[in-house]
């Protein structure tokens, strides 16, 4: 075992390198930089590191232009950074961050989370087990673990959630099947659907599913599904009672299962998305260790859902679950009808010809044509998972739960 003052040597030493890449660090002595991290992974263009930052993790990816704990120290801890990313202050572990992401100081962002290009968080913000689609912004006081969220076009047209806000993830049963999709994938991922706006001082109540260009006015607590798109939801606390309630004794509800399989075919089609037309812009800027990042993050979050699924399902002891969690646990099994995926993908190359490998611009000056293309393509991969989930377990589609 290596000494404390070998330690400190070595880490010194991997710092240097990382200064001779053209890394702005101005403070060497107060940055620590771990025994497993690969320095070939950090580059040095353009990256600055701020006094009192820790770099962790043998998978640990840091692109040009990063800037890491200007506003407080940062923990990275095997997480893939990429280009002009910045991370201000907090601890982030096992995520990815894509083109110029933005989190605010007092971050705690923990395992598969994934925040696509220009998405940001204000500071003091929770995230485990999150994805937001490019733009999607969140504002300060946040926790917002297990959520999906999509929506917006631009920078300036972004799907938003409020200061305060958070997403009630823990049941009084003491499950966390309660991963709420805030839009969708087919649909989001094409870059075209309206944003979705969560107003402060709220809360989602998982498992829950929202549509494109809703707006919920601030103070409001969402408990249902809302899937039509452009609603205004507005109310304050629920209803007041004092009735007996012994946790666990409930019937588990069809929308439970309903919305936790629907969610696992939308991370199973971003799967797909992620293999099939994300693998197509693998550059410099996006290089392969980058897609592999996303890839990795996205089995992370089918496991852990399956796996939150089960711990109800076997409560209840609820028939065909073992053949749907076999099923679901093959998540490439299922690509899709051929000829429209063929079709659409058809139509990335054309963009990429035309506009190089710009992931944003590609996608959004894609014909509606071939967006809807993309989205039926995705859509049949999530419903033909629905289906065969109705056909394992009868009981989604008689009266065996209640609506």
């Amino acid at each position: 075992m290596k000494s404390k003052s070998q330690m400190i040597s070595d880490s010194t030493a991997r710092i240097d390198k990382l200064i001779k890449k053209g890394a702005k660090i101005a403070n060497p002595g107060a940055v620590e930089i771990g025994p497993e991290v690969e320095i070939d992974r950090l580059s040095g263009d353009g990256v600055v590191i701020y006094a009192g930052c820790k770099i962790y993790g043998e998978d640990t990816l840091i692109l040009p232009g990063a800037k890491l704990g200007y506003e407080a120290p940062v923990t990275v801890d095997d997480c893939q950074v990429g280009p002009d990313v910045e991370l201000k202050g907090g601890y982030f572990n096992r995520s990815v961050f894509l083109d110029n992401v933005k989190c605010g100081l007092g971050a705690q962002v923990r395992e598969a989370t994934i925040l696509e290009e220009q998405a940001s968080i204000a500071h003091t913000v929770a995230l485990k087990h999150t994805i937001l689609l490019p733009f999607v912004t969140l504002g300060s006081l946040i926790n917002f673990c297990d959520c999906l969220m999509a929506g917006g076009t631009s920078r300036k047209d972004h799907s938003e959630v409020g200061s305060s806000y958070i997403h009630f993830n823990f049941t009084p049963n003491q499950d966390k099947a309660t991963a709420s999709l805030i839009g969708d994938v087919p649909r989001g991922v094409m870059l075209n659907q309206r944003p979705i706006f969560l107003g402060g001082q709220g809360g989602l109540v998982g498992p829950c599913r929202l549509g494109f260009g809703l707006t919920v006015a601030a103070g409001t607590i969402i408990r249902k599904d809302e899937p039509r798109p452009d609603r205004l939801i507005f109310g304050g606390a629920g209803k007041g009672g004092n009735v007996p309630y012994q946790p666990g004794n409930f019937r588990i509800g069809r929308k439970i299962i309903i919305n936790n399989i629907t969610y696992i075919a939308n991370l199973i089609a971003l799967k797909h998305w992620y293999q099939k037309v994300r693998g197509l812009f693998v550059a410099q800027r996006f290089p392969e260790a980058l897609l592999k990042g996303l890839d990795a993050k996205v089995s992370l979050a089918v496991s852990e859902r399956i796996n939150r699924l089960e711990a109800v399902c076997l409560s209840k002891a609820e028939a065909g679950w073992f053949e749907l969690k076999e099923f679901l646990q093959d998540p490439l099994s299922n690509p899709g009808d051929a000829k429209t995926m063929d079709t659409f993908l058809e139509s990335v190359h054309q963009g990429i010809a035309a506009c190089g490998k710009d992931y944003i611009r590609v996608i959004q000056g894609l014909e509606p044509a071939d967006s809807a293309g993309g989205t039926r393509w995705l859509q049949g991969i999530v419903d033909h998972i629905l289906a065969q989930a109705r056909r394992m377990m009868p009981g989604l589609s008689g009266k065996s739960y209640p609506s």
